[in-house]
């Protein structure tokens, strides 16, 4: 399914016919004030005002520790780095239609550079035409938009290629053979350093019989991108400590969790809420986000790299591994002139599916700064923390408890509570990009 949660583009029915959710109803209104802990952003980079709400290139840079874009060149660890010569590989279900001219309008509001390349590759078969009318491609496009925006921010001197793919990701294995199809080629291709997916499908939903046999049989582009040093980054998802069954509809009365992110050749990304200044500074540390998807896989056993947090993920593979902003209460603006939209072309947007593109963003950046691909990034980040490096921000406050109403009754799925160290809401924290970038690519060499 795919997770952007839309404040203004989508209607909650075209999202809910992707997987997606509409975000809080407080979120449209709210975009300002998002809450994070972490670096503090030079006072004075106050940027534009994004037309719809919705915090600012400017803002997120900022919150993370990033140069302003008008001083990229500033002294300092990240002088000048910018994902130069790196791609970043995007990977949706059917794209948008209007992508390239919407980035581009984006770029010009918000004064940003267009990125040295932009390519959109269907290598798993031609999608199908654009059709406003149906609400699970509108939720796709305004998937596809958040993306390539948003990692864009983050390293705006790498390279984009968008990989489309003709059929829907859902619930189980629905969608997920032409998505190994495409990203077995882009790393046979060569055609980037890493890759971002803004999808999960949770566990439960694929067939248990052999051992999940179904749902290993798709491991292998991430076996290929681990031999290749390649990174994957995917959401953790949005419900929290539970995940949506068959049907999208329902929602498990139990624990649950989503593949892609439980993988362990996968970096899983969830999700925290900001609360900043309009100059990007913080008003109060980063709390984990309500919805963001956490807790223990029951497909993984625990992999090594995670042997020092196993009092939390007892045997088992625990997700998140880190966190970046998710919250509808820190949504961010996008641009997007598909139609089928529903509030206008500017809007504003949340969810993990946000927190993949940013991270991806980072890792691009450590890319250019190793001088190398980092690869296979997730020993590195737990070493970070176990170290109380800068670069890791703990999280210590929030869960991702859910409670809902189903069949007519209300239902309360206890999660897990962000807490000193590695949590099971928001994984070893979120970043200082100023001094993660630097650890990260030093651990990689």
């Amino acid at each position: 399914m795919a997770i952007v949660r839309a404040a203004a583009v989508v209607t909650a029915a075209a999202l809910a016919a992707t997987g997606a959710l509409a975000c809080d109803s407080h979120a449209a209104s709210s975009g300002q004030h998002s809450v994070g802990a972490g670096p503090s952003a030079p006072r004075g980079t106050t940027s534009r005002a994004a037309p719809a709400g919705g915090l600012t290139p400017a803002q997120i840079r900022a919150a993370y520790g990033l140069p302003p874009m008008t001083d990229l060149a500033a002294p300092g660890p990240l002088k000048n780095v910018t994902g130069k010569g790196q791609s970043i590989v995007i990977v949706d279900s059917f794209g948008s239609p209007t992508i390239a001219a919407d980035l581009a309008r984006f770029d010009s509001y918000f004064r940003l550079p267009a990125p040295p390349s932009f390519r959109v590759i269907q290598p798993a078969g031609k999608v199908p035409p654009y059709h406003a009318g149906n609400s699970n491609r509108v939720g796709w496009a305004a998937e596809t938009t958040l993306d390539v925006e948003w990692a864009h921010v983050m390293a705006p001197g790498a390279r984009i290629v968008l990989v489309e793919t003709p059929t829907s990701e859902n619930e189980g294995t629905t969608g997920f053979p032409q998505i190994v199809t495409a990203e077995k080629y882009v790393l046979t291709h060569k055609l980037g350093q890493v890759i971002s997916q803004s999808f999960a499908a949770t566990e439960q939903t694929f067939p248990a019989r052999r051992d999940y046999a179904a749902l290993r049989d798709l491991r292998s582009a991430y076996r290929l991108a681990a031999a290749d040093h390649v990174t994957v980054l995917a959401a953790s998802g949005d419900q929290g400590a539970t995940g949506d069954k068959y049907n999208m509809v329902d929602e498990y009365t139990s624990p649950a969790v989503s593949w892609p992110g439980t993988d362990p050749l996968v970096t899983a990304v969830g999700g925290t809420q900001l609360k900043l200044r309009p100059d990007g500074t913080r008003v109060s540390p980063d709390v984990a986000w309500s919805d963001s998807g956490g807790g223990r896989s029951i497909v993984f056993p625990r992999p090594s790299f995670q042997d020092g947090v196993q009092s939390l993920t007892g045997s088992q593979r625990g997700v998140p591994d880190i966190s970046m902003d998710a919250s509808c209460r820190s949504s961010v603006a996008v641009y997007g002139s598909f139609s089928g939209a529903d509030g206008g072309r500017w809007s504003t947007s949340c969810g993990t599916s946000l927190a993949a593109p940013l991270f991806a963003g980072i890792v691009a950046l450590a890319d250019q700064y190793a001088g190398h691909p980092v690869g296979l990034i997730n020993p590195a980040i737990y070493q970070i923390e176990a170290k109380h490096e800068q670069g890791i921000v703990d999280v210590t406050k929030g869960t991702n408890t859910q409670t809902f109403m189903q069949g007519g009754r209300s239902h309360t799925v206890r999660g897990f509570s962000a807490g000193p160290g590695y949590d099971l809401v928001t994984g070893v924290g979120t970043i200082n990009a100023r001094y993660f970038v630097p650890e990260l690519a030093k651990l990689r060499r």
